[in-house]
C-alpha cells in the first residue's frame, strides 16, 4: 500500500503529496468540499493545517482521507510543478 510521507497544501485546495513509493502526486480536494466532514475544510485556514499521520493526510478535528483514495485519485506531478 502507498503511504503518504509529505503533504504541501496549495491555496486552490490542491495538495502536493509524496508517497512511500517516491512518487510526487497532486490531489484536488475541491470535489469533496461539499461532502460530510470535508465541508469543514472550506475554511482555508483549517485546510492549510494538513499534516501526515498514520500514513495519510489528516487535519485537526479528526478529519482524514484514506491513503488509497489520495493515491488513486491524484495525478503524477511533473518535475516543473515542484
Amino acid at each position: 500500500m502507498e503511504c503518504v510521507t509529505k503533504v504541501h497544501t496549495r491555496s486552490d485546495f490542491k495538495m502536493e503529496l509524496e508517497f512511500s513509493t517516491g512518487e510526487s502526486r497532486l490531489f484536488d480536494l475541491r470535489p469533496y468540499l461539499d461532502k460530510g466532514v470535508f465541508q469543514r475544510l472550506n475554511d482555508v485556514s483549517l485546510f492549510k493545517q494538513a499534516y501526515v499521520a498514520f500514513d495519510t493526510v489528516c487535519w485537526p478535528g479528526n478529519i482524514d482521507i484514506a491513503p488509497e483514495t489520495l493515491y488513486d485519485l491524484s495525478v503524477p506531478m511533473l518535475q516543473t510543478e515542484h
